[in-house]
């Protein structure tokens, strides 16, 4: 059994309020900007800003100890014990440490494979989103598979029809998920789909986009829909900027700690604008798991 040590209830929320960045820095990790956010050189798929970290590929996060825990395979008391300086090697920064600044690479989608068999079996097959729904993305040019990795490329157009955006997901069912969003691209114009009504959708992936549409097809070609691909509000704002019709917000994020949060959050931004807003929460922890457990399958 390890050494019992104890903290006071200030030390602990010091250490957890401890800036990411700077403590990264620190201990020689190399970080790449990420508009607001800061990407891990060794794992692309875990961002951290302040305090707060979130891991796209497993969709977790939190605050600096749980990710001390995760990222360096620490007990809660070797994670408080790291972050508070007291290891020998972690120490709390004074000043605020920021990484060079690097040109950020120019937008660009990836090259289209032949094909889309693999985007097809995997949504299809695995992720048992109709077929139809698939198609209908595809025919719009706003999902595609990719000719080196074959991902699936989920794009995202500004208000003029060029892309501006585009988020990856591995078609490879097994190991680790790969999930990020190309370089250069802008947040608020992530994957969506306008339709005719006055009703947006609003969701953290655009897997859970294409099953939601799976469950509830009826009428669905009317409504606008809108994956933010994370939780910022920055989609669903320019989405009702392009959209003055849109009256009512549909916020369907994950039914878990972070879904629950950015819907606060959201509902708080949106609060002072003239549109309803109400949280669709699925059974499962999102709605491809609901569409699984449904039809069977490996959400």
């Amino acid at each position: 059994m390890g050494k019992f040590v104890y903290f006071t209830s200030a030390e602990k929320r010091q250490a957890n309020e401890v800036d990411l960045p700077s403590f990264l820095l620190d201990r020689g990790e190399k970080l790449i900007m990420a508009g607001r956010d800061y990407r891990l050189a060794s794992d692309h798929s875990i961002t951290v800003r302040g305090a707060k970290w979130f891991d796209h590929a497993t969709r977790r996060g939190g605050g600096a100890v749980g990710f001390v825990m995760a990222f360096y395979d620490k007990t809660y008391p070797e994670a408080v014990t790291m972050l508070l300086g007291r290891d020998g090697q972690g120490i709390i920064p004074i000043v605020k440490k920021e990484p060079e600044p690097r040109e950020p690479k120019p937008f660009a989608l990836p090259e289209t494979y032949l094909n889309m068999r693999r985007l097809y079996a995997y949504l299809t097959t695995h992720r048992r989103i109709d077929r139809d729904v698939v198609t209908e993305f595809v025919r719009e040019k706003l999902l595609y598979e990719d000719a080196l990795h074959h991902n699936c490329v989920f794009v995202g157009l500004d208000e003029n029809g060029e892309a501006r955006h585009a988020h990856l997901r591995s078609t490879n069912s097994q190991g680790k998920v790969f999930r990020i969003n190309v370089e250069g691209s802008e947040a608020k114009h992530s994957f969506h789909k306008d339709g005719t009504d006055c009703s947006l959708y609003v969701f953290e992936a655009p897997i859970d986009l294409l099953s939601h549409i799976t469950l509830y097809p009826a009428g669905w070609l009317e409504h606008s829909y809108v994956a933010c691909c994370g939780t910022s509000v920055q989609p669903v704002l320019e989405r009702l900027r392009q959209n003055p019709k849109l009256d009512t917000v549909y916020l369907c994020l994950d039914n878990d700690e972070a879904g629950e949060d950015a819907c606060e959050i959201m509902m708080e931004v949106l609060a002072d604008m003239d549109v309803d807003v109400e949280r669709l929460r699925p059974q499962g922890k999102d709605w491809n798991d609901d569409l699984c457990a449904k039809r069977g399958g490996h959400g």
